[in-house]
């Protein structure tokens, strides 16, 4: 895919989906980020389930970090890897009661110093919470920039790197989120739809295919 098609992509997409933003539901940069890290192996729509209720126990992270591994299990039990989440999320609380004012840090060395916060977890939290052209590459991106050939590489740090690399400036605050819907809804894992794909003439997948 050269520039002048890489450009034509994302204008089509961002065409077609016209807000690009999480489906995690959240209030403020506190919740994005315990949303966020809940959301590993884990669907959106589970996290969406539990958080109401944990963050009406724990609206931020004095109460979050009060209520501590056992007090946080009860409330997202129903997601996978939930002890493993929940002993992450109280150290990461204690973490910003302590070292951060009780605020979520706006840059990558803070936000990675924290438990349960790897460079994907910070990328979308700096993006989508404080508008950082950054991009976090999920399933669903390695997905879509491999398949597409908008950014083809075998680890998730080539294909951010060629993302970055490759994405017009214009459209790399959205490109995150214009990548998973895409992912999510039409260039699906096992069976994309390609038929109804709004992007298939500049797909490198659909053009060996036919």
């Amino acid at each position: 895919m050269n520039a002048n098609q890489r450009k034509q992509f994302f204008h089509i997409l961002s065409q077609h989906i016209k807000n690009p933003t999480t489906e995690l539901h959240y209030r403020n940069e506190f919740e994005l980020l315990i949303a966020v890290i809940l959301s590993a192996q884990a669907t959106d729509v589970s996290v969406n389930k539990v958080t109401p209720a944990l963050f009406q126990a724990a609206p931020n992270p004095d109460k979050m970090a009060a209520l501590g591994e056992n007090g946080i299990i009860p409330y997202i039990q129903s997601i996978g890897l939930y002890r493993n989440k929940a002993r992450h999320i109280a150290a990461c609380c204690q973490t910003l009661v302590e070292k951060f004012n009780g605020q979520v840090p706006n840059n990558r060395a803070d936000l990675e110093s924290l438990a349960g916060v790897g460079r994907k977890t910070a990328n979308v939290v700096l993006n989508t919470a404080f508008g950082e052209p950054t991009i976090a590459v999920d399933t669903h991106i390695f997905r879509v920039a491999n398949r597409t050939g908008l950014a083809v590489g075998k680890t998730v740090l080539a294909v951010e790197q060629g993302l970055l690399k490759n994405t017009p400036k214009k459209y790399l605050k959205d490109a995150h989120h214009l990548l998973i819907l895409h992912g999510r809804y039409t260039c699906k894992a096992r069976k994309p739809l390609c038929h109804q794909c709004v992007v298939q003439e500049l797909c490198a997948f659909h053009q060996q295919a036919n």
